[in-house]
């Protein structure tokens, strides 16, 4: 099993262990996933990933979305055991939840809900100690105070889309609560537990809000970095220097109308910058996303052609190609 020793991560012998990998999406929103196996497979070995992060859904876990838990969990299972079968690591993330009602709301809010607690009871006993499994908290925490992401309260989630009209109330346990849970099932497994400003923003873990961990492997501290996500060196650079920081998410795309106005800002040489910020830093990390229609792609389709503006570089990265 991997363990965190101040800044970094190592394994058992006491060496330090730099992940890097990608994630491989599709189990959030399908219960079967999109040629899960294969991408795996190929992800492992054409693109040498040591770590693949798995987006999960806490409705699919407990057969909430109208699905089979059963059939989902054997799934999950199976993804675990291929990759460990190839001496590599899986981050399994709580990707998507549902404001607190089962079967409803499903997809990515503000933070996890009471019925989190209720998914990482469940899985953490399931995957205790296993020595290739990590754990992913919650995706991306937004639009709360450092204080409930930390230890909970309640959370007001608007929506601006007049065809949803989605108005939310309901309470989060923090990320605490949740890393408790974990330990309170004999679970020692690594933990990331991500930011703020959906999963970027680390600057309040130096501000009084760092997680306790004594009874585990230690936490990582995850950031997903894309381009609109600027200055580095305030929200993620100063907690690298002190604590061990994973970037869950990483990646960047040509911006086209029907995107979000705040996306337009892509460079042809963000790629490398991102690359060489985190072999500078030595920061662990999993690409977004080894699938070819969930942007940034890594792929241009199910050929597993990496993509020019972005998977022709984390290709390289990986495979050590120059």
């Amino acid at each position: 099993m991997l363990h965190v020793d101040g800044t970094r991560l190592k394994d058992s012998a006491g060496k330090v262990v730099r992940l890097q990998g990608v994630n491989v999406p599709s189990l959030d929103w399908s219960n079967t996933g999109d040629h899960l196996t294969l991408s795996i497979n190929r992800a492992l070995t054409d693109w040498k990933a040591k770590l693949i992060r798995i987006p999960l859904s806490q409705d699919r876990w407990f057969g909430k979305s109208g699905d089979s838990s059963a059939e989902y969990r054997t799934v999950v299972d199976g993804v675990v055991r291929q990759i460990a079968a190839q001496n590599s690591y899986a981050l399994l993330d709580l990707h998507w939840s549902n404001g607190g009602k089962w079967g409803e709301n499903i997809g990515q809010h503000c933070m996890p809900d009471d019925l989190s607690v209720l998914f990482w009871k469940d899985l953490a006993k399931r995957y205790a100690n296993h020595p290739a499994v990590l754990f992913d908290l919650y995706n991306e925490p937004h639009d709360v105070s450092w204080e409930i992401w930390k230890s909970g309260g309640m959370v007001e989630e608007r929506n601006d889309d007049p065809k949803r009209g989605l108005h939310l109330t309901y309470h989060t346990p923090g990320m605490q609560a949740l890393l408790d849970t974990v330990r309170a099932t004999g679970a020692k497994n690594v933990v990331v537990a991500g930011g703020l400003d959906w999963g970027y923003d680390l600057s309040g873990v130096l501000k009084g809000h760092a997680l306790r961990d004594p009874n585990g492997n230690g936490i990582l501290y995850g950031t997903h970095i894309y381009p609109w996500k600027k200055d580095w060196d305030t929200h993620v650079t100063p907690v690298a220097q002190k604590h061990a920081v994973f970037v869950g998410e990483v990646g960047t795309k040509p911006w086209k109308p029907t995107d979000p106005p705040h996306e337009n800002v892509y460079t042809e040489s963000w790629a490398p910058e991102v690359i060489a910020y985190m072999n500078k830093h030595q920061l662990s990390w999993t690409a977004w996303s080894f699938h070819p229609s969930a942007n940034p792609c890594l792929l241009t389709g199910w050929d597993y052609k990496p993509t020019g503006y972005w998977g022709v570089y984390v290709k390289a990265a990986l495979t050590g190609a120059k």
